[in-house]
């Protein structure tokens, strides 16, 4: 598939800001108490975040929040990005303060997070030192130029190249007044800085981009693209529909808007993609979580195949079809959303089940390791998060520190969506 680039260049950076705060909090407490009798033994628990009047969550399952080091990530604390150092005690730091601050990610090394400024005179790209919390406007724009697109609704979510020289997200293009307008990736150099567009369709309302982790020149140029089918927007870009019909569909695309490609995975009527995936560590497959009859929720690996306009969303119907179902001998699963480490052999997922007669949510973490050839997934239970599952800050999205030793969670058992960890466990 051939997509329009339009490259945009702009003038030197601002002058840096302070940092919002040099207060440093620490408010963690042990957490004990949510370990039961099938808990495996020498687990830790700690609530890291604890204010009783404001929520704090994870960023997202899949984004780029830790340093290399495991020992600080970012969070969400009631709209501001805020940083954990896990080392010093758990101490809390604030990061920004700017409203309409969205989209963190932080660089492979370690040194700066990158976020997003949309506001009412456009779109800001910044950069925070994580050694001196100074801020920085890198590039503003309203208008793309050379184009019509003003873009907006820029997504929560952005994802960095393993090189740390690019930077993507995506956004809305349309134009106020005419309904389903189109959407489409932005893609940030880093280094100059500029911006290019990728423009995608109507429909493309929840495209979830990533970054494929692999350090190989090539694979890190590619982009994980989520396409809702079905999709309904006003001319705000506000959801009427989030998909329909044969639901989502995962495609592939290098970040200079070429190679278009498939992960031949549902579209079948039979298997529906959630809108869960990730790459499978650093390599150029991907995972994703599907939802199949009677409930059951499986996560699958599937290969990018290239495809034309006569072959692309056709799911496992496509020519040349490569995917595994990793959970095939697992009886009842129901995992949800999930995490990989960079070596795409450990995972750690949620696990929703929602009883018949109660609707009582059971909500658990759970981690596993892939084996074999093919591979599949041996999974272990840790503990019950207690969450309600009821909004996003209260789904768990978990994730593991890059080192593995700890995985993050949200719940909001005390009433309020807070940041947990849990330690100690060993991998099946």
């Amino acid at each position: 598939m051939r997509l329009l680039l339009i490259l945009l260049s702009f003038a030197a950076a601002a002058a840096a800001q302070p940092p919002v705060s040099t207060k440093v909090l620490r408010e963690s407490r042990e957490r004990p108490d949510m370990l039961d009798p099938s808990s495996p033994p020498g687990l830790r628990v700690v609530q890291i975040t604890t204010h009783a009047s404001q929520s704090s969550w994870n960023v997202y399952t899949e984004a780029p929040v830790f340093t290399p080091d495991s020992r600080r990530f970012v969070f969400v604390r009631e709209g501001n990005y805020w940083l954990c150092d896990i080392a010093d005690n758990f101490s809390l730091r604030q990061l920004t303060d700017e409203q309409g601050a969205t989209a963190p990610s932080v660089t492979p090394d370690g040194k700066w997070m990158y976020y997003i400024i949309e506001s009412g005179q456009g779109v800001s790209l910044k950069r925070l030192s994580l050694k001196s919390f100074t801020r920085q406007t890198l590039l503003s724009f309203d208008v793309v130029p050379g184009t019509k697109y003003r873009p907006s609704r820029i997504y929560p979510l952005s994802t960095i190249s393993s090189d740390g020289q690019r930077l993507a997200t995506s956004c809305f293009l349309g134009d106020g007044k005419t309904p389903n307008s189109p959407w489409g990736i932005l893609v940030f150099d880093l280094k100059k800085p500029s911006v290019s567009l990728i423009p995608l369709g109507a429909d493309y309302n929840n495209i979830h981009p990533q970054y494929c982790r692999s350090r190989d020149p090539k694979l890190s140029r590619d982009i994980l693209v989520q396409h809702n089918h079905g999709s309904e927007v006003d001319p705000a870009g506000k959801t009427i529909r989030l998909v329909g019909g044969l639901g989502a569909d995962i495609h592939v695309i290098r970040d200079d808007g070429h190679e278009w490609r498939d992960i031949p995975i549902g579209r079948d009527g039979r298997e529906y993609v959630q809108g869960h995936q990730q790459w499978r560590g650093r390599s150029g497959s991907v995972l994703s979580a599907m939802t199949i009859p009677r409930g059951k929720k499986r996560i699958l690996e599937g290969f990018p195949i290239a495809t034309d306009n006569h072959t692309s969303h056709r799911g496992v119907q496509i020519p040349g079809d490569r995917s595994v179902d990793l959970t095939r001998n697992i009886p009842d699963p129901d995992y949800v959303h999930f995490s990989s480490d960079d070596s795409g052999m450990r995972l750690v997922s949620d696990t929703l089940r929602i009883d018949p007669v109660t609707k009582k949510k059971t909500v658990l973490i759970v981690i596993g390791t892939l084996a074999g050839d093919p591979p599949e997934l041996k999974m272990l239970r840790l503990l019950e998060t207690g969450t309600s599952f009821n909004g996003q800050p209260a789904h768990p999205h978990p994730f593991f520190s890059p080192d593995t030793t700890r995985a993050f969670f949200n719940s909001d058992a005390t009433g309020r969506p807070q940041v947990y960890l849990v330690t100690g466990y060993r991998f099946p």
